[in-house]
C-alpha cells in the first residue's frame, strides 16, 4: 500500500510525515507476514512517461509513504489483506493520505531479491504501459544495463493480479547499498537517456522511479 501524505519540494524531493510513518511501522509488530516494511520517500529520480500519462488521464506516482508486506503465496497475500491487523494499518494510511493506492502483486520476474535488513537506498519504480507484455519485455531489455552500470544487485518485479487496480502494469522493487552507486549514472550518464528513457519512449512506457529510505527494522 501507498500514500501521498506529505510534501514535495521542487517536485523533486520528498518530506513524508515522520509521525505517520512510525505509526504505521508500529502497527506492523507482529503481523502475519512474512516481512512487513514501511519506507518513506526521498526524491524522485530521472524518468519518462509524462505525456503519456497526461493522454490516458492518469495522475503521477508522487507516493511518499510505502507498505510493503511478503507472504509466502499469493493466497497468503489476499487472506492477509482480510486481516483485521491489516485494514487498519490500511485505513490509518488512507485517512491521512490525500492520495492512496494498494494492490496484491505475485512476482514476474526477479534479479534477485531484495534485503530489507540493511540500510539501503530502496526503489520504487511505478511503470504504466497499454500493452503489459511490451512493459515487462521493455523492462527485461533493459535491466541489464542497471545490474552492468550501477551495479544494481537485486530487483524484484511486482505484477498487480487480475482485478487489482491497473495504474501501473509493474512496479519494481529494488535496493543499492548507497547514493554514489546508482545517482551519478542516472544523472551524468549520457547511455541512460539514449538506452533506457529512449527505450521506454519508444514502446510507450512511462517510468516513475522513486527512492526510498526504510524506517526501522523488518
Amino acid at each position: 500500500m501507498a500514500g501521498e501524505a506529505g510534501t514535495w519540494r521542487g517536485s523533486y524531493f520528498a518530506s513524508p510525515p515522520r509521525q505517520l510513518a512510525a505509526r504505521l511501522k508500529a502497527m506492523t509488530a507482529g503481523i502475519g507476514a512474512l516481512e512487513a516494511n514501511v519506507f518513506r520517500a526521498v526524491m524522485r529520480t530521472p524518468g519518462e512517461g509524462d505525456e503519456l500519462l497526461t493522454a490516458r488521464g492518469l495522475r503521477p506516482a508522487r507516493y511518499d509513504i510505502v507498505v510493503l508486506f511478503r507472504t509466502a503465496s499469493v493466497d497468503a497475500a489476499l487472506a492477509l489483506r482480510e486481516s483485521v491487523a491489516y485494514k487498519e494499518i490500511a485505513k490509518a494510511l488512507g485517512s491521512a493520505a490525500r492520495r492512496y493506492h494498494e494492490i496484491v502483486a505475485a512476482n514476474a520476474g526477479m534479479l534477485g531479491d531484495v534485503d530489507h535488513s540493511k540500510d539501503h537506498c530502496f526503489l520504487f519504480n511505478y511503470f504504466y504501459a497499454d500493452d503489459r507484455e511490451t512493459l515487462l519485455k521493455v523492462w527485461e531489455y533493459t535491466a541489464g544495463w542497471f545490474q552492468t552500470k550501477t551495479a544494481l544487485p537485486n530487483s524484484a518485479l511486482m505484477q498487480p493480479l487480475e482485478g487489482e487496480p491497473a495504474d501501473y502494469g509493474l512496479v519494481n522493487h529494488a535496493s543499492w547499498p548507497n547514493w554514489r552507486t546508482f545517482l551519478p549514472s542516472l544523472m551524468f550518464r549520457p547511455t541512460f537517456r539514449s538506452f533506457v528513457l529512449a527505450n521506454f519512449k519508444a514502446n510507450g512506457v512511462a517510468a516513475q522511479p522513486i527512492i526510498y529510505r526504510r524506517i526501522g527494522r523488518s
